[in-house]
């Protein structure tokens, strides 16, 4: 599993124009699964975001997480993060997991987060997201678990 995740101030996500999710302060984190991740790659991404040290503290130094500050989580999946390019402009999918098999690890990381005290809200898996994000900083993280 791979994950980008940014601090910000505000984000909202809609489907269709109606809005979906909305969280305050904390964290927008676009989930991508590799084709044979499983449940160990959900749980070790659900606890990275969990405790990834990025708002200040009062010294002004990155060493707070969102649970920490009481922030929220919004997860959004995407499967893009799995595109290559290395051979030619147009992204090719084949390390993204199917479908089928990404919804349930997308689902099991936010519960994950959930049951480490991390509000979560979530995206609509597959849908055409959009996705307006106040960044703060900015600050963007990048994290990617290895197949084991």
């Amino acid at each position: 599993m791979k994950f980008v995740a940014q601090r910000v101030l505000c984000a909202q996500l809609t489907v269709s124009g109606e809005p979906v999710s909305e969280i305050g302060r904390g964290l927008v984190v676009y989930l991508g699964v590799k084709a044979g991740d499983g449940e160990k790659q959900a749980e070790k991404c659900a606890a990275k975001i969990a405790s990834l040290r990025v708002f200040e503290d009062e010294a002004g130094k990155m060493n707070r997480s969102v649970r920490d500050t009481g922030g929220e989580v919004l997860l959004v999946s995407q499967f893009t993060l799995y595109g290559d390019v290395r051979k030619g402009n147009r992204p090719s999918f084949t390390e993204a997991e199917r479908p089928e098999r990404a919804l349930p690890l997308y689902e099991d990381t936010a519960n994950r987060l959930r049951a480490l005290g991390v509000p979560v809200q979530t995206g609509v898996f597959g849908a055409d997201m959009q996705i307006v994000q106040t960044n703060d900083g900015p600050v963007t993280i990048v994290y990617e678990t290895e197949n084991e």
